[in-house]
């Protein structure tokens, strides 16, 4: 996921430029540090004050130089227009966000004013047209056909949330000016793998990624990948 942003970065912008970025939702804030160490100016928005602390302590054990490229700050992803004056961002990052949101459109509106233009509009959200997978492969199959009809569903948390369809979210993306640009699957081969399990042997991790990485943009598989990354870039 990280190495797809980059990619995408390298690709939209010239080498060594200073980007302005903005990680809506940026949870423990491992994304927006990861692009402060590669020079840009990060700017991370989370609402659970909890998440927000892990973030300040991961920020605090970092160099001064880094430290001063960010900027961490308590709110909510669909009042950015509260936060940050429009255009000020050449790079917009909302993953892990959407699948909470039940009327998405707006926010992702909001989003895109604060892109540059030019800017870049980064989505990581749950595959709706691949909901029945999941319960499927886990031999759940009342579970995998309520899948087919619906783009709710139950997370691993416990909590009910939403997912997003490609067709959807590209009308979507077309219509706030942002439209998209391209889109990779994101765990195809490991959505069984439980958060926390021990990893694999560096020699099968490396493998395991690269098939990910290729499946993640190779058709059909990328179309029934967990999630999906989007690239919306702002006319």
């Amino acid at each position: 996921m990280g190495r797809q942003v980059e990619e995408q970065i390298t690709h939209r912008f010239p080498v060594g430029q200073r980007l302005r970025v903005l990680d809506v939702g940026m949870g423990q804030g491992t994304q927006a540090l990861r692009l402060a160490r590669a020079g840009h100016k990060v700017t991370g928005l989370e609402q659970d004050p909890d998440m927000l602390a892990v973030a300040h302590a991961a920020l605090a054990a970092e160099p001064a130089g880094i430290q001063d490229r960010v900027q961490l700050l308590e709110g909510d992803g669909r009042e950015t227009g509260a936060h940050f004056v429009p255009g000020s961002f050449d790079v917009v990052l909302c993953h892990g966000v959407l699948m909470y949101v039940p009327e998405a459109d707006a926010m992702l509106a909001g989003l895109a004013r604060m892109l540059a233009p030019g800017g870049l509009l980064s989505l990581l959200v749950r595959n709706g047209d691949a909901l029945a997978l999941r319960p499927g492969l886990a031999g759940d199959w009342a579970g995998a056909l309520a899948a087919f009809d619906t783009v709710d569903y139950t997370n691993r948390l416990g909590l009910d949330v939403r997912a997003d369809r490609l067709a959807d979210l590209t009308a979507t993306l077309s219509g706030i000016g942002a439209p998209l640009s391209t889109w990779y699957g994101v765990r195809v081969f490991t959505d069984g793998t439980e958060a926390g399990a021990e990893l694999p042997p560096d020699e099968e991790l490396e493998a395991l990624l690269a098939a990910e990485e290729r499946a993640g943009r190779t058709d059909p598989y990328r179309s029934v990948a967990a999630l999906l990354h989007l690239c919306g870039v702002r006319g």
